[in-house]
């Protein structure tokens, strides 16, 4: 237990208990922090997969069919089928790039970012309550077991989408 991290902190040794724990506690609040957004979600007939095409062209208007593909990590006919709802519906708008025909840059439209609205406030009022009763040092610390969990290539998504930003 005297070994210690480039930061300085005496390694972190947990039994498979405290994981067990851990794994569920991510499983539960992953529950509470869909439920809202679900039944939101359930109004329209859609699920996860079109609240995560949302969110991303939300942050990134204009992305690309294949950019998004890369954050998503899904298949081209999966998010296919997602997109081919939302543009149907409305919420979403498709249109040719300028400099490559080939692409397809997606815009929500007033109609998809009022619905983007409504999914995010409701998981913002989640966290910020929890993040209220929990503190500052539990937030950073919340954060980098986030970050440290994640696949490189995702992590790099995230990191190139939160540079610079608290």
């Amino acid at each position: 237990m005297g070994e210690s991290r480039p930061g300085g902190e005496a390694l972190l040794f947990l039994t498979d208990e405290q994981l067990r724990k851990g794994i569920e506690a991510m499983f539960f609040a992953y529950r509470g922090f869909t439920a809202d957004p679900d039944r939101i979600l359930s109004e329209y007939g859609y699920g996860r997969a079109h609240h995560r095409a949302v969110h991303f062209i939300n942050r990134s208007p204009g992305t690309t069919v294949n950019n998004l593909l890369s954050i998503l990590g899904v298949t081209k006919q999966s998010l296919n089928r997602v997109l081919r709802t939302l543009i149907q519906d409305g919420l979403v708008q498709s249109t040719v790039g300028t400099r490559d025909k080939r692409e397809r840059h997606l815009h929500l439209t007033d109609t998809g970012k009022a619905l983007e609205k409504a999914l995010s406030e409701a998981q913002r009022r989640r966290m910020r309550a929890a993040y209220r009763t929990v503190g500052p040092d539990a937030v950073a610390g919340f954060r980098q077991v986030l970050e440290a969990m994640m696949d490189p290539d995702q992590r790099h998504h995230y990191a190139k989408r939160t540079r610079g930003k608290a």
